[in-house]
């Protein structure tokens, strides 16, 4: 992905996610997941950017804990894994079949919302540290090892402001998670001021293991959510 002097959103973006980077942390058996070092990935970043954000609107933005490896940390588009950027936003990828079930929760509520173009043109989905991290096989989060958390604030802080740069809508913003990640956020917000409120959501990946019989309630609550901040009720 080659870096471009645009005012887009679109260019901002390839250009910040291309430049990640990120040295794994000195913790026990901890590995950094980041997929824009795949050829394959990059191009499908690129493609998808320019695709959904090639304009100069402001979004608005929600954010995740980090990506989890058959997800963002496999296609580098939080929430979406390979089956959802083909099936519904339409980019063919060699990325793998696997389902994720946090991807499978988002696109069921881009869906109920009208789709990922009417999506896209408001809402940008990231998270609040926009690399991965896996321990053996399994999906760890930033906040999951004190010590982790530590190594990795000093990223998460720069990479925050600058995805707000890329061309956030300051009015509110969408925390994935109620718990841990809202503390993280409330605290960069504390920071840097971005945004007037925080508005959080229950985790897809919680909603699909534990709520799963109430998931047209959750679909119901995201899509009135993002409705309500774009006047579309």
């Amino acid at each position: 992905m080659s870096a471009i002097n645009s005012s887009t959103f679109a260019d901002k973006a390839i250009k910040i996610f291309s430049s990640l980077e990120l040295n794994s942390p000195e913790v026990p058996g901890i590995k950094v997941l980041n997929p824009y070092e795949n050829q394959e990935t990059q191009k499908c970043v690129t493609r998808f950017f320019q695709k959904y954000f090639n304009d100069e609107r402001q979004r608005i933005f929600l954010f995740g804990i980090n990506p989890g490896r058959l997800g963002g940390g496999l296609t580098g588009i939080s929430f979406t894994d390979p089956v959802a950027l083909r099936n519904f936003c339409g980019i063919e990828n060699d990325l793998g079949n696997k389902r994720e079930l946090s991807s499978e929760f988002i696109y069921k509520v881009i869906e109920a919302f009208g789709g990922a173009e009417k999506f896209y043109r408001h809402f940008f989905i990231s998270a609040v540290c926009p690399l991965g991290f896996v321990k053996g096989k399994i999906n760890y989060n930033y906040y999951d090892d004190k010590k982790l958390c530590e190594a990795v604030s000093p990223f998460i802080r720069k990479t925050w402001k600058q995805q707000i740069d890329m061309g956030a809508d300051r009015k509110a913003v969408i925390c994935i998670g109620s718990g841990k990640n809202r503390k993280m956020l409330e605290k960069l917000n504390a920071a840097y001021g971005c945004f007037e409120r925080i508005i959080s959501l229950e985790h897809p990946r919680f909603i699909m293991q534990y709520r799963r019989k109430k998931l047209s309630e959750y679909i119901d609550l995201y899509v009135k959510t993002l409705g309500d901040l774009i006047g579309d009720t």
